[in-house]
Parts: structure tokens; C-alpha cells; sequence
């Protein structure tokens, strides 16, 4: 039989405040075990919760960018459970009213539009940490680190709209852009600042009846998602074609065996008891707050990408892998416009600046670099002042020490050589220590031009002017054929 999966995303995503949600703990990731903690988050009998206004604030522009319509009030309640790294037995989160809901998400992707609902975003606190690894005693022991405890979290929850793991991979990448793009997340997965739980059901092609849910908990990357999600399709798949029956449970992703196992039953609503928070008043907004906070969201990174089709004409996938952050974007805009040359431009961003931020570890916010500075390296190139080869160099003197490309070529004699006679006599001695290269292009091989080319251009430092190499190469090999 053939089957259809159903899949929907929780994702919990902390928002980058300098304090917890409801007290005035750091929220700074490595810091040493229980030290970011106070009698609030830890707990301790009559400690009152006071909430964080940054932390409304980010997850209302979360929210807002999600398309979500976020209610003028929205309540606290308490979700009851037992767990070591839940001290007070009771998680605050929101349930029947949060703080926003019915949103959606709308990209296109190779010229279809792909759009997958928003059912609810509502603030929580994070619980803390067990460790059950590191440590002599670890196979005896459980170790709690309570620093994360209280950390501000809002969570995501989309309907059922996902029907593969590759979409709901691109859904998770894509929300991480938008949440990263408003200022409300890091998107630093792996000290887990953003995870995700799956709830993949599969059912017969052709029926709308939903299957048995399982939820898939705590993935911190893409391709675990991916992988988590294809290994419950297929398990679930062999479970109901041997004649069982699928378990609604909790399960947890082993990175190690690349499987998912076993964690609890998977709990209801009514299993956490849920009911308003008392120490906590509803949540009041008004509504020109709100539309004050709209107004300061910017331009997410999906209109980024349309309008940078239409104005630059870039390539969808260029226009897509700048528009994602926004400082890098603003530069390659700036550039653009000052050089004249939109897509000449996005190469530069997307290959030799984007790998230099990467080697140095910087942001581009902080380089020494200008757009303006970049923009006259291309038109160095452009006008044929110098090489494309001989700019790359000159970029990473650029980069290190802040220089101007013009000042570079200047003090260093990096001129573009475009005497003919003086190319011509460098060709001719590539030619006479190449003789099987002529050999191979006189008999068909015309690839071999371009061998010969960087052959030239490597015994002029890169100097030569290529188009000029080429022709000359063309002509002295033509003469003899």
C-alpha cells in the first residue's frame, strides 16, 4: 500500500534577551553549572515571577513576521509535570489563550509557491538541563544544570501541512532566516538556542483521516530533522504493513545509530493539568504597540530575494543565499548600486568576502572592507586596469589592512599588462615549452587553450590581460595549423 506522511513542526526557539523570562538571571550560554540562577528559576517557594518586557516584545515580532494575528491578551498557565530539571514541578507556558495564532509562511521555490499555516506561537519558560554524560560517575548519576532554567522561549506550531522531510527540512531552515532576520534568535543550533520536535503520521494516499501521531523530540539541525522523520515514515510504514498498529508516543532521535527510540507515552493536554498561572495577570497589548512593533520588523528575507531578482536580476539561488541575512544583504546592495554591476557584485559577496568572514571569524559589520571599497575593485577589474586573478589577491590585502584597491595597485606595480608585443613575447616562450599542448590542440583538443592560457597568466603573476592572451594564443596557433 501506498502511504502519505503528515508531518508538523514544533519549534522552540529562545529569544536573544540579556535575562530570563520572569527575572533578572543572565541567559549568557557557558557559563559555569548553577550559576545563572536565582530563587525565581530555580523555584524556591514564595520567589514571584516578574515578566521580562524585551522578551514580549521579541516574541510578538516573531509572531509578526510569521503572519500571525497576535491577540491584544493572552494568559499564562501552568503545565504540570515531574522532572529533575523542572524544580518547581510546573512549567509557565500559555495554552487556551496565546499569544498569537493562524499565521503562515509563504516562499517560492523554483517557481512554485510553497506555504505552510501557522496554528499558534506562545511564550514559555525553558526548563534546565540534565547531563547524563561526562562525568566518572555518569552511568549511576544525573547531573542538573539549572543555568537555562527560566531563558526565554517562544514556541512555534504549524498545522499538519508538510507531506516530505526535505520540506519540512527547508520550512525549519527557512523560519530560522526569518526569526534571525527580526532579531529575536541566534539561530546557534547547536547550543541549542532554536530545536524543533516533529509529529510525523503516515495514512493511505487518498484518505483525509489522520494517522496515529508520534513526536519526534529535540533536533537541533537540518539534516537530523530530515533523517529523524524519513526513519519514523519508514518504521511506521513497516509497523502497519506487518499488521500492527502505530503507538501515539514520544520518541527521541540517537544521532549515533541514526534511529529513533522509544522516550514516554505520548502525554495529552489534560495530562499536564493545565490551568491559569496565579502569580501571573494577563497579558494586556495595545494595539498601537503592536503596529508600532510591525513597523520596525524591516524587510524580511523572502521580499529581500523578489526584490533582488527585479532589481539586479540575480539568479533565484543568488538572490536566496544573500537576502538571507541582512547585513550581508545591505552590503552587497550597496556595492551593487556603487559599482554599477549587480551580479559581478553578488560573485564578490558570495566568494571571496563571505569565505574571508568565515577564515577570520568576523561579521561583516566589522571588517575593514567598505562596500564603496569593493565597488572600485570591481571597476578596476571592469575597466581592465587589472586582472580578475590579480584583484583576488588584492582583495585579501584589502581585508587585512583596510587599504584602497587603487592605492594597492599603484604602490605595488599591479597594473594589468596590455603592451601587446611584451604579452606576445610571453606567449611565444609558453608555446615553445609546451610542445605537446600544441600537438593536442592542432589535432582537435581545443580545450588545451585554456592549459595554455593560465600558463601565461602564471609567468605574468596574473598581469596579462586574459582576453588578450586568448586572442594572441589563438592566432600564433592558428598560423601554424
Amino acid at each position: 500500500m501506498n502511504y502519505e506522511a503528515v508531518i508538523g513542526l514544533e519549534i522552540h526557539s529562545q529569544l536573544i534577551t540579556e535575562t530570563k523570562i520572569f527575572c533578572g538571571c543572565s541567559t549568557r550560554f557557558g557559563a559555569a553549572p548553577n550559576t545563572n540562577v536565582c530563587p525565581v528559576c530555580l523555584g524556591l517557594p514564595g520567589a514571584l515571577p516578574v515578566l521580562s518586557e524585551r522578551a514580549v516584545e521579541y516574541a510578538v515580532r516573531a509572531s509578526l513576521a510569521l503572519g500571525c494575528t497576535v491577540h491584544p491578551v493572552s494568559v499564562f498557565a501552568r503545565k504540570n509535570y515531574f522532572y529533575p530539571d523542572l524544580p518547581k514541578g510546573y512549567q509557565i507556558s500559555q495554552y487556551e489563550e496565546p499569544l498569537a495564532t493562524d499565521g503562515v509562511l509563504t516562499y517560492r521555490k523554483a517557481g512554485s509557491v510553497e506555504t505552510v499555516r501557522i496554528l499558534r506561537v506562545h511564550l514559555e519558560e525553558d526548563a534546565g538541563k540534565s547531563i547524563h554524560e561526562g562525568f566518572e560517575d555518569s552511568r549511576e548519576r544525573t547531573y542538573l544544570d539549572f543555568n537555562r532554567s527560566g531563558v526565554p522561549l517562544v514556541e512555534i506550531v504549524t498545522h499538519p501541512d508538510l507531506r516530505s522531510s526535505a520540506r519540512a527540512a527547508e520550512f525549519f531552515e527557512r523560519l530560522r532566516d526569518i526569526l534571525i532576520a527580526v532579531g529575536v534568535n541566534d539561530g546557534n543550533m547547536e547550543e541549542g538556542s532554536l530545536r524543533c520536535d516533529a509529529n510525523v503520521s503516515i495514512r493511505p494516499k487518498g484518505v483525509s483521516q489522520l494517522g496515529v501521531k508520534v513526536e519526534v523530540k529535540n533536533i537541533n539541525s537540518f539534516r537530523f530533522l530530515e533523517k529523524a522523520i524519513d526513519f519514523e515514515i519508514e518504521r511506521q510504514t513497516k509497523v502497519i504493513d506487518s499488521g500492527g498498529k502505530v503507538i501515539q508516543e514520544t520518541r527521541s532521535w540517537d544521532v549515533e545509530s541514526n534511529r529513533t527510540f522509544s522516550m514516554r507515552s505520548k502525554e495529552e493536554a489534560h495530562d499536564y493539568r493545565y490551568f491559569p498561572e496565579p502569580d501571573l495577570p494577563a497579558l494586556h497589548l495595545l494595539p498601537d504597540w503592536i503596529e508600532t512593533v510591525r513597523e520596525g520588523l524591516g524587510e524580511l528575507p523572502e521580499e529581500r530575494k523578489q526584490r533582488f531578482m527585479v532589481e539586479f536580476e540575480l539568479a533565484e539561488s543568488d538572490a536566496e543565499w544573500i537576502a538571507k541575512e541582512r547585513d550581508l544583504a545591505r552590503f552587497f546592495e550597496e556595492v551593487a548600486i556603487s559599482s554599477g554591476l549587480a551580479k559581478t557584485a553578488s560573485h564578490w559577496v558570495m566568494g571571496p568576502l563571505v569565505r574571508s568572514l568565515k577564515q577570520s571569524e568576523m561579521n561583516v559589520s566589522d571588517i575593514r572592507v567598505t562596500p564603496t571599497a569593493l565597488a572600485e575593485l570591481i571597476q578596476l577589474v571592469e575597466s581592465g586596469m587589472i586582472s580578475n586573478t590579480v584583484a583576488k589577491k588584492i582583495f585579501e590585502q584589502m581585508y587585512a589592512t583596510g587599504r584602497s584597491a587603487q592605492k594597492i595597485v599603484t604602490e605595488e606595480g599591479l597594473s594589468q599588462m596590455g603592451d601587446v608585443a611584451e604579452i606576445r613575447s610571453v606567449v611565444e616562450s609558453v608555446l615553445s615549452a609546451q610542445p605537446d599542448a600544441i600537438s593536442k590542440y592542432r589535432s582537435g583538443k581545443k580545450g588545451v587553450l585554456g592549459f595554455l592560457v593560465g600558463q601565461v597568466m602564471k609567468n605574468t603573476d596574473g598581469k596579462a590581460n586574459p582576453k588578450l592572451v586568448r586572442e594572441l594564443l589563438d592566432d600564433i596557433l592558428g598560423m601554424g595549423s
